[in-house]
């Protein structure tokens, strides 16, 4: 049973910018800082993730927020029957994850209201979980109705074109039919992104393993600061795989509201967007080289190059992007082992067949023969000579050794 699933976010109940009231106008200026860590606007002028539909499995995302209007496609509610009749979801988590992957802005020219790192990209939104203030939130983690939603969301979410998943969630526990889910989306081209989870402690040594995050072919993601270290309730474990900003990170709630949070959620939603932007211009990549474009860009990147605690280093949109485009360009000899070197295992050319050069083979014979029988004449010379010569006693220190 998927016990204790839950969003990977802490949301502040009240925003401030500058010390005032949260305004549209200073939504924009506020965010900067988030959009800056990961280089955003460098690479807005490649790729603003046009043609992807990313799929947002969370507690449902409000599609007529300003900042997401037009660009969210709902999905089933996969927790029906959690919450009493006629109780209205907030969709509070959802939103805000939402509009940190493809948020457009808003107001005149667009020019205020969150933007997202991939603002051209479509929503694909799948409830699969509950915010906590809902009435069923407690039941229904604790349910095994939870066992099949995160799996059931996967499957639609690649059954209806989704090319990226995010999961801003996590479980103490892997089930069958959530692993059976993502080998699902994986051997069907769709990168996974997860948060790390938010139990870490900076004394406690390695923390637990969270679901999704920590089975293999999910990208993990921890939360840092503004300074690149870990944030202290960011998970510390060998799944992580990237970081991202996790700490005081703005995004656009429901019914035009926007709220300020800490976790791993808002970090794998950057990385899901980043991911995002390499899937619009690079499509024919595979998960793998995604990937690894996303491992092989990274600033801050740790000594040694890993650590549990950060990953690989803090992702960054265009050193990525530019990642993408050398693998994009490799020759299919040249990708990396694994899933992203299938196509070397393709339909293999015609065979090669070598006719023997039969003047050569026998001038080769004919040495070799010769070379024999000059062998054997020495060996007979040698032989003759020893017998010729007298035989003497081995001197004392010649004499073989023997067990006392």
């Amino acid at each position: 049973m998927l016990t204790g699933l839950l969003a990977a976010a802490r949301l502040a109940a009240g925003l401030l910018i500058a010390g005032g009231p949260v305004t549209v106008a200073s939504i924009r200026a506020a965010e900067q800082p988030q959009l800056g860590a990961v280089g955003a606007a460098a690479a807005w002028p490649v790729t603003r993730g046009s043609g992807v539909t990313v799929a947002v499995l969370d507690t449902g995302v409000d599609a007529s927020v300003p900042d997401l209007a037009g660009s969210v496609t709902v999905g089933p509610d996969e927790t029906a029957g959690t919450d009493p009749s006629g109780y209205q979801p907030p969709h509070l988590h959802g939103t805000y994850i939402a509009s940190l992957i493809a948020g457009h802005g808003s107001g005149a020219g667009r020019r205020s209201g969150i933007i997202g790192i991939a603002p051209a990209a479509r929503i694909l939104s799948v409830r699969v979980i509950l915010d906590n203030s809902e009435p069923g939130f407690g039941a229904f983690a604790n349910e095994s109705a939870s066992d099949n939603a995160v799996g059931a969301g996967i499957r639609y979410a690649v059954q209806h074109g989704a090319r990226v998943i995010n999961m801003s969630l996590g479980s103490i526990a892997p089930t069958k039919n959530l692993r059976a889910a993502l080998a699902y989306a994986a051997a069907r081209g769709v990168v996974l992104v997860a948060a790390a989870g938010n139990d870490g402690a900076p004394q406690s040594g390695y923390t637990p393993y969270s679901y999704p995050a920590a089975i293999p072919g999910v990208i993990a993601v921890a939360a840092v600061g503004a300074n690149g270290t870990r944030a202290s309730f960011s998970e510390d474990n060998s799944s992580v795989v990237l970081s991202a900003p996790g700490v005081g990170v703005i995004g656009a709630g429901p019914g035009g509201s926007y709220l300020e949070a800490d976790g791993t959620s808002p970090a794998s939603a950057i990385v899901a967007g980043v991911a995002t932007l390499i899937r619009a211009k690079y499509p024919r990549l595979t998960p793998f080289q995604v990937e690894q474009a996303l491992i092989s860009s990274t600033t801050r990147r740790p000594p040694g190059g890993y650590r549990p605690a950060t990953g690989f280093g803090e992702v960054n949109a265009p050193a990525a992007l530019a990642a993408a485009g050398r693998l994009a360009a490799a020759p299919a000899q040249a990708a990396a082992p694994g899933l992203a070197a299938s196509a070397r295992f393709a339909r293999p050319g015609p065979i090669q067949v070598v006719h023997p050069d039969g003047l050569r083979v026998a001038i080769y014979l004919v040495t070799a023969a010769v070379l024999a029988l000059a062998f054997l004449v020495f060996i007979a010379g040698l032989a003759l000579h020893s017998r010729r010569r007298p035989r003497t006693r081995p001197r004392e220190s010649e004499q073989l050794a023997q067990p006392q």
